[in-house]
Order: structure tokens, then C-alpha cells, then sequence
């Protein structure tokens, strides 16, 4: 959490036209002070793919998929989405993110038609796993970069369920403190998404001042549409022995189990100064 008197931004992004948005400084990620952390433009992808999937009367996310090419500066960022098949229970998405013109990531979507369904009642699996601790008696934590300067930190507020952000396996709850656009309520996907980037960070279990671990995708599977604020990450990371390693996440509302999401990692040794 920010801890000097300068003034937060009030939200992510200020919308400057249909596709253009102004970034702030709680975009801002751990690892370059003039980076985003890829959880809030992932949103900002999430948020332009659902406007057009509804438009085909498509309500429900079913998949995102980030592809991150680049680092997203802050600053200008432009938007646009291409609907690439619609039919008469799904369509399939995709969406460039681009600053000054080069883009920085690309996206490919699944939406689906919801349709109020009975299901049996002694299905394996259902009702569907929830967490027994709530966000409401979740110790609040903060991440370890937290304090050093307005960013992404100061945009989540985040209680741990269980273990400890940087030490392995733990459950995390997040919540927007502001809004992804100025003047908008955010969606449930779009809270998911700034939510689940974050994976490989609240499990790491490398030292992040000896290691990067950085991620260069995300994707995220719903099986639901999410409900209320508070998303919870069950978060856990898994390193391979040639530099790569994989976050993977159980995703969870205060309801129970809504999706999974999983990163792929390059790991790398930080040299030292």
C-alpha cells in the first residue's frame, strides 16, 4: 500500500476515446517502475472483448487468453477487438493492445450464451468446492514491493486466506480499491483478471531480489460467471530445471470454485550491481 502523502490516482485508465485509454501510475508493476503490471491491461482487454461478445447477445467469458509480447508501458494504450467467429452458442474473439502504435499483446477469447439449466443432483464434484475462509476473516497482506511507489499495490487491496504473498502455496484474496475505468463499475471478469496475473507472484519461491520469474501469458478458464468483489487466488508455482516454470491457480468467489488460470514463467538469475 502507498504510504507517502502524494495523491493515488482514482482509477487504472481514463477512457479518451472509443479505443484510446491513459494509464496511471496504479497500473504500475514490481519489476520496471515505467512497466505495467499485465493484470490491469489484461482487464482492460477482458472489458473491450466483453462490450463486443454482448453486442452478439454472448454474456458469459468462458476463456481469455493473454498473450504478452512486449512490457506494457504506462502511458497510452489503444484497443480493439475482432470477432472472430460467432455462432448460436459461442463466439471466439481476438484483441490487440498496441502503444504508440507497436503492439505490446494479443488476446483470444471464448464467450458463450448463458441458458438456465437443472443439473442432477448427485453429480461427482457438486456443489462445487468454496473456501471455508472467507475475505471477511482473511488476515488483510500486502505484497513485499508494496510502499516503494504508487502502482499495482495500491490498486488491489488483498488478504490471505492462507500462507504468506512470496512464500509458496497460499490463498489470496483481491479486491479493486479502484476503478479499471474512471467512472465505471468493473465487471466480474474484469476483477478476475487483474486478480489473476498475479499467481506467479503470491506463490513465487524464489527470492525476488536474486530471481525474475516473469510470466509472457495468462490464460483463464470460467466455468461461472463470478460474483460480488472479492476474488481468491489458491495460488501455487512449479520451476522446471531449464529456466521455465509454471503458476498455476484455482480460482474462487465467495460462492465457491469459478475457473482456473495458469501461467507459463521464464525464470532467470538477476546479476548482481
Amino acid at each position: 500500500m502507498h504510504t507517502t502523502s502524494q495523491p493515488l490516482p482514482t482509477a487504472a485508465y481514463q477512457a479518451c476515446d472509443e479505443h484510446t485509454y491513459q494509464s496511471s501510475a496504479l497500473t504500475r508493476g514490481p519489476w520496471h517502475p515505467d512497466h505495467q503490471h499485465a493484470g490491469p491491461p489484461i482487464a482492460l482487454a477482458c472489458r473491450a472483448i466483453e462490450a463486443v461478445a454482448k453486442e452478439h447477445g454472448l454474456g458469459h467469458l468462458a476463456r481469455l487468453t493473454a498473450n504478452l509480447l512486449r512490457p506494457v508501458p504506462i502511458g497510452k494504450l489503444r484497443v480493439y477487438v475482432t470477432a472472430d467467429y460467432v455462432g448460436r452458442n459461442a463466439g471466439h474473439f481476438s484483441a490487440q493492445l498496441t502503444v504508440g502504435g507497436k503492439e505490446v499483446a494479443r488476446f483470444t477469447a471464448l464467450a458463450q450464451r448463458e441458458a438456465d439449466i437443472t443439473l442432477p443432483a448427485d453429480l461427482p464434484g457438486h456443489p462445487l468446492p468454496s473456501l471455508h475462509v472467507g475475505p471477511g476473516v482473511s488476515a488483510p497482506t500486502t505484497f513485499p514491493f508494496a510502499g516503494r511507489h504508487v502502482g499495482y499495490s495500491d490498486l488491489v487491496e488483498t488478504r490471505s486466506a492462507s500462507g504468506t504473498i512470496f512464500a509458496g502455496p497460499c490463498k489470496i484474496w483481491f479486491r479493486l480499491r479502484h476503478p479499471l475505468v474512471e467512472g465505471e463499475l468493473p465487471s466480474p471478469y474484469q476483477r478476475v483478471a487483474v486478480a489473476a496475473d498475479s499467481g506467479n507472484g503470491v506463490s513465487a519461491i524464489l527470492d525476488i531480489q536474486k530471481y525474475s520469474f516473469v510470466n509472457s501469458d495468462l490464460t483463464i478458464n470460467l466455468l461461472r460467471r463470478p460474483q460480488g468483489e472479492w476474488i481468491c487466488l489458491d495460488a501455487r508455482t512449479y520451476l522446471g530445471s531449464n529456466g521455465s516454470g509454471l503458476a498455476e491457480s484455482s480460482l474462487y468467489d465467495e460462492h465457491g470454485l469459478v475457473g482456473r488460470a495458469t501461467q507459463s514463467l521464464a525464470v532467470r538469475a538477476i546479476a548482481s550491481l
